[in-house]
C-alpha cells in the first residue's frame, strides 16, 4: 500500500532558495492607496482574532520546525514582524490576514472531540476524538510538520491509536505529509483506513506531475519562497503563510468515498461525508459530524476568496458548481451545525453565524460566474469584465470574501475562460506576435528605448504603475540587457507588490522584482525527480509523462516500435514513436517491434528514466532485450529534460 516521493513541483519551488533585499521605498501613491483601505474596511472588528485565538492548548518552543538533519522545514518565529501594525509597504488588508495565518499551535475546537493544528504549514490537520482513538483530516504537506503536530496533540490531549486518516482532496498540502502518521501511530500502520475521494490518486498524480514542473517555477512565486519575510518581502499568501519544504509522502487511499457520497462510522463516530468534485478541487469531500453538530467544509468555504484559476497553473474551477455545493450544505444541516471548521483558517462558532457566513460565501462565487457570463453575453472582454465588476458591498466589506488569495480580477477571467478559451473574439488576438518580437515593435514604434523610458518615468512619476509595467515589460523583452528598464520595471513591481491584498499578486510582482536585478535562484541547477516518482505511476501514467519529455523536431524522422512486458505484474504495452509523437496502448503486443523488453516492474521503470541503466540490468540479466537495441538509443536521444528555472520576466 505504501509509497513514498518529494512530489516534482514542490522540490522545484523550493530549491536554491537565496534572499535580496527589497531597496524600493513606497512611493506617495502606494502610501495614499493603503491608507485608503484603512478606511474602507471595518478594521475595528476584532471577531476573526477571537476565532483565531479561541481554544488554545499549546505550540512549540522552537522558532521553527527542524528535520532529521536540523534544517529549517517551516518557520514559526520569521512571521513575528507582522505583530506590528501595518506599514507603508503591505496592504493593511493582506497584513491583518497575516497576523491572523501566523498564529500557531494546538487549538480545542469542540470541546473533548475536535482538535486543530494550526500555522505549521499552509493547511490544517485536524483531530476528531472517536471511540478508541483519533480519526485524522488532512496531514499538511510535509512529514515533518505533521510529526510536529501530532505529537503536540499526543502531549497534551491524549496519546491514542489513529484509526482513521481522511484526505478532503489530492491537493499536495493536503495529504503528503501522511508519514508522520503512518511511522509514528502506537497502533500498526496498516490497520490504519485511509479514506480520500473517488478518483483521488489519479488527480494528485496528474496535477504534481504532468505540468509539474511549469507548476513548480510558477509556484516559486505565487507563494514568494525566494522573497525575504519582512514588511518589504512575503507576509503570507493569504490561504495561509507559506509552504514547508520537508519529507513528502504520496499514500493512495484504501477506500474511496462515491461520487454521490457517503455515511460511515468510524470507530464510533458517524460521518456524512458529501461529495463536491470540480469545485475547488477535481475531486473533493466535505463531512457532517451530526453528533457533534460539527461540519468540516474541507477548503470549499474559506476566510477569503479562493482561486478560480489558481495562478501557478491548475484546471479551471466552476464558481456556479462551487456556489451550488455550499447551498446544498446549507440545505443539508444549515439548521442544525453549530461549528464549522476548514482545511485552512480558523474555525467559526454558532449556527446563526456560520449560515450568513456560509450563505455570503455561496453568493461570491455565484455572483463572479454570472456576472461574468452577463456582461460576456453583452460583448465584453475578459480584460475589460475584470475592470467592471465590482462585489456588492454587503459581499465585499466581509474580510472573509477578500481577495487575499484568489483575486476577482483574475477570478473573472477564469470564468471567462471556462465558458469561451482564452481567445476573447478580437481578431487581432487571434495570432498576436510572441513577446520578444512584440517587444522590439512596441519600442520601434514609440520611437526607440530611450522614449519609451521617457514615457515610462512620467507614468510612474504619475503613479500609473500598471502603465509603467506595460511600457517597461515590452522594452525588457525586446532588450533584456537595458539596465535602467529593468531597475524601473523592479520599482514598479513593487509598488504594485505594496498595494496589493492577494497574497500571490505580490509574491508573483515582488519576485519579478527580484529576478530583475538579482537574476533566477538557482539557476542551472538539476532538481529532476522524474526516477523517484515514477515508482507509484501506472504503466500508462509513465508512457504519458516520458511523452511530454519528446522533442517533437527530434523525433519527427523516428519510427519505433517498442513491447514492453511487466513479468512480476504481467502487464504489457506497446510504445509507437512516429510523426513526432510518442503513443501508448496498455494490455497490447504489437506483432512486429522494432524492440522488445521484458522484466519486473522496477526494472523496466528505471530503464525508462534512468536509460544509463540497461547495460547493467541486461548484464545482471534483470532485462532482457530482443531487436534493435540501438533504437532506445534512438529514442532517448529525443527526450528533453524540462528546465526548473525557465525565464518568466525576460526572453
Amino acid at each position: 500500500m505504501k509509497t513514498k516521493t518529494r512530489l516534482l513541483w514542490l522540490l522545484i519551488a523550493t530549491s536554491h532558495l537565496f534572499v535580496c533585499a527589497q531597496n524600493t521605498e513606497p512611493s506617495r501613491f502606494t502610501k495614499q492607496a493603503n491608507e485608503q483601505v484603512l478606511k474602507t474596511l471595518p478594521f475595528d472588528n476584532k471577531q476573526d482574532f477571537e476565532d483565531a485565538t479561541r481554544g488554545f492548548i499549546a505550540t512549540i518552543d522552537e522558532p521553527a520546525i527542524t528535520g532529521e538533519n536540523g534544517k529549517e522545514v517551516y518557520g514559526l518565529a520569521v512571521w513575528d514582524f507582522l505583530k506590528q501594525e501595518a506599514p507603508a509597504s503591505a496592504n493593511p488588508s493582506l497584513w491583518r490576514q497575516g497576523q491572523l495565518n501566523r498564529i500557531h499551535g494546538l487549538f480545542e475546537v469542540l470541546p473533548g472531540k475536535i482538535y486543530q493544528i494550526r500555522g505549521f504549514d499552509l493547511a490544517n490537520m485536524t483531530f476528531v476524538r472517536s471511540d478508541n482513538g483519533w480519526i485524522v483530516i488532512d496531514v499538511l504537506l510535509s512529514k515533518e510538520t505533521a510529526l510536529a503536530g501530532y505529537n503536540l496533540l499526543k502531549k497534551h490531549v491524549a496519546d491514542l491509536p489513529v484509526k482513521a486518516v481522511i484526505y478532503t482532496h489530492p491537493h499536495v498540502d493536503h495529504f503528503a505529509g501522511i508519514d508522520a502518521i503512518l511511522e509514528n501511530a502506537p497502533n500498526q500502520p496498516n490497520s490504519i483506513e485511509i479514506i480520500g475521494p473517488k478518483g483521488f490518486f489519479e488527480e494528485a498524480v496528474s496535477e504534481n506531475l504532468m505540468a509539474g514542473v511549469a507548476m513548480g517555477r510558477r509556484a516559486t512565486y505565487m507563494y514568494g519562497r525566494s522573497l525575504p519575510k519582512n514588511e518589504k518581502g512575503n507576509i503570507g499568501t493569504g490561504l495561509g503563510q507559506t509552504t514547508a519544504v520537508g519529507t513528502s509522502g504520496l499514500v493512495p487511499p484504501t477506500r474511496e468515498i462515491s461520487e454521490e457520497g457517503e455515511t460511515l462510522r468510524i470507530d464510533g463516530v458517524e460521518i456524512d461525508f458529501m461529495s463536491v468534485p470540480g469545485a475547488e478541487a477535481p475531486v473533493e469531500i466535505m463531512m457532517y459530524f451530526p453528533e457533534m453538530k460539527a461540519f468540516c467544509v474541507a477548503e470549499e468555504i474559506n476566510h477569503n476568496l479562493h482561486n478560480l484559476l489558481t495562478l501557478r497553473g491548475a484546471k479551471v474551477r466552476n464558481g456556479q458548481l462551487w456556489s451550488k455545493y455550499i447551498d446544498k450544505a446549507i440545505v443539508k444541516c444549515g439548521d442544525q451545525v453549530e461549528v464549522s471548521f476548514s482545511t485552512h483558517h480558523w474555525p467559526t462558532w454558532g449556527n446563526k453565524k456560520i449560515v450568513g457566513y456560509w450563505e455570503k460565501q455561496r453568493d461570491l462565487y455565484r455572483y463572479l460566474h454570472d456576472q461574468t457570463l452577463h456582461l460576456a453575453n453583452q460583448g465584453y472582454t475578459p480584460r475589460e469584465i475584470a475592470e467592471m465588476i465590482k462585489l456588492p458591498g454587503a459581499i465585499a466589506n466581509e474580510f472573509a470574501n477578500r481577495g487575499y488569495y484568489g483575486t476577482v480580477s483574475h477570478n473573472v477571467k477564469a470564468q471567462y475562460q471556462m465558458y469561451f478559451g482564452w481567445f476573447d473574439g478580437i481578431p487581432a488576438n487571434l495570432n498576436p506576435l510572441p513577446p520578444t518580437e512584440e517587444g522590439k515593435k512596441y519600442v520601434e514604434a514609440i520611437g526607440g528605448e530611450e522614449a519609451v523610458m521617457e514615457k515610462a518615468k512620467e507614468a510612474y512619476n504619475q503613479g500609473e504603475y500598471r502603465w509603467t509595467a506595460t511600457l517597461l515589460n515590452n522594452l525588457v523583452f525586446a532588450n533584456p540587457n537595458h539596465k535602467a528598464a529593468r531597475q524601473l520595471l523592479a520599482d514598479t513591481y513593487s509598488q504594485l507588490g505594496y498595494q496589493a491584498e492577494s497574497g500571490p499578486w505580490r509574491n508573483f510582482y515582488l519576485t519579478g522584482a527580484q529576478e530583475l536585478t538579482n537574476g533566477i535562484a538557482g539557476k542551472g541547477k538539476t532538481s529532476s525527480n522524474i526516477a523517484r516518482m515514477s515508482q507509484n505511476l501506472s504503466l500508462e501514467m509513465l508512457f504519458d509523462m516520458l511523452a511530454i519529455q519528446i522533442n517533437g523536431e527530434k523525433a519527427a524522422d523516428k519510427d519505433i516500435i517498442i513491447n514492453v512486458s511487466l513479468t512480476d505484474t504481467k502487464e504489457q504495452a506497446t510504445l509507437i514513436l512516429k510523426n513526432g509523437a510518442l503513443s501508448n496502448r496498455i494490455g497490447i503486443l504489437h506483432a512486429a517491434p522494432t524492440v522488445s523488453l521484458k522484466g519486473d516492474k522496477q526494472t523496466i521503470y528505471t530503464s525508462f528514466t534512468q536509460p544509463e541503466s540497461i547495460m547493467a540490468n541486461m548484464q545482471a540479466k534483470k532485462l532482457s532485450v530482443e531487436g534493435r537495441l540501438e533504437s532506445l538509443k534512438d529514442l532517448f536521444a529525443t527526450f528533453e529534460a524540462p528546465d526548473s528555472y525557465f525565464n518568466i520576466i525576460e526572453p
